[in-house]
């Protein structure tokens, strides 16, 4: 799929700027600084000395131009709007800063600027299969590390070191990076969707959740395992059986064609009658180039599921002062049914 093209026969007339990092890479194939001035007869990266010669050898199809102390961003902007005859230019209106804006609107006398609405990110929505087979790569090096570290992570580690010994057991599997800030919760922390990993001493007799991904030519996967220490009993594993079975519903639940918003609830309902309010986020969102894509399966969401979107089902429950639990997997929609790119078990893992 060639992604210039098809952002152009979007766009269909006038010109557009480039600024989020995501859109530089999936547009040109850039992974540097700078953004991307595009018409329909010519497409310009605008960066500066630092990535000059990684711009020629990451997008050798698009012509390059450099900032200096003399010329600016704004100045080679409105270079190329002269020159191309432009009146008229869509701009990330959801990236740029504020001072940012002003600073283009000052400088381009004459032209106007005009919301992108998201065109880029409407494109991502539906992955060719290039990003698919990234995607899968990434999810297979995160399900991997997860399984590979089990024999070591034990109670009387912090929160920290079991992130650590993650984030490098996914590097040392291939991943360019950690796909997100990794989450590693355990015992009361548990109760945070979004806890920081602390320096919290796992006990015996907690659950501890770690949320991660990996990244494979820039694209990301998602998944979430909470495991116990020791054996868990009572509230906890009522918790952990209430959340596998809601994932299992939500996955079963996916379908081309589908309203997000009828996928998140059938989780959601499941939970909400034996943990009313304790499931406080979305079921699900879009993964790629960013963590947080869309489609999302939110409540309400009218958006319609399609074949090449990947979404996570991540269904979880957080009780102030008792812990909490989340399970996730990163799916793939097809015409003929999803994939599920995370092959971790999800039965309740006691180490």
């Amino acid at each position: 799929m060639n992604h210039l093209q098809a952002f152009l026969n979007a766009m269909q007339a006038g010109a557009a700027l480039a600024h989020r990092p995501e859109n530089l890479r999936w547009l040109a194939g850039y992974t540097g600084e700078g953004c991307l001035f595009i018409v329909r007869d010519a497409q310009v990266i605008l960066t500066d000395s630092r990535y000059t010669e990684q711009a020629r050898r990451e997008a050798p199809d698009w012509e390059l131009a450099q900032v200096s102390a003399e010329r600016d961003y704004s100045a080679l902007i409105r270079d190329l709007a002269a020159k191309h005859g432009v009146r008229q230019i869509h701009v990330e209106t959801d990236y740029l800063t504020y001072d940012a804006y002003r600073r283009l609107d000052a400088a381009l006398e004459g032209v106007e600027l005009v919301p992108m609405d998201g065109i880029p990110e409407k494109l991502r929505e539906i992955k060719d299969e290039d990003e698919l087979e990234s995607i899968r790569r990434a999810a297979a090096i995160a399900s991997d590390a997860f399984m590979n570290i089990l024999p070591s992570i034990h109670a009387g580690m912090t929160e920290k070191q079991v992130q650590r010994v993650l984030e490098f057991e996914m590097l040392e599997l291939g991943s360019e990076g950690v796909a997100f800030d990794t989450i590693a919760a355990a015992g009361l922390n548990g109760a945070l969707p979004h806890a920081t990993p602390s320096d919290h001493v796992i006990e015996v007799g907690e659950l501890l959740t770690l949320d991660f991904g990996a990244t494979v030519n820039g694209y990301r996967s998602d998944m979430t395992r909470t495991v116990g220490f020791g054996r868990i009993t009572g509230e906890l594993k009522q918790i952990y059986e209430t959340v596998r079975m809601a994932q299992q519903l939500g996955l079963d639940a996916l379908a081309v064609g589908k309203k997000c918003g009828d996928v998140d609830r059938v989780a959601r309902d499941y939970i909400d009658a034996r943990y009313p309010g304790a499931f406080g986020h979305s079921l699900g969102h879009g993964v790629g180039l960013f963590i947080h894509e869309q489609p999302r399966l939110a409540k309400g969401s009218e958006q319609i599921l399609r074949p090449g979107n990947v979404v996570t089902v991540e269904p979880g429950i957080y009780i102030p002062g008792v812990g909490g639990c989340r399970i996730e997997d990163t799916v793939i929609m097809t015409a003929d049914g999803v994939i599920n790119t995370i092959a971790a078990p999800k039965h309740l893992i006691e180490l």
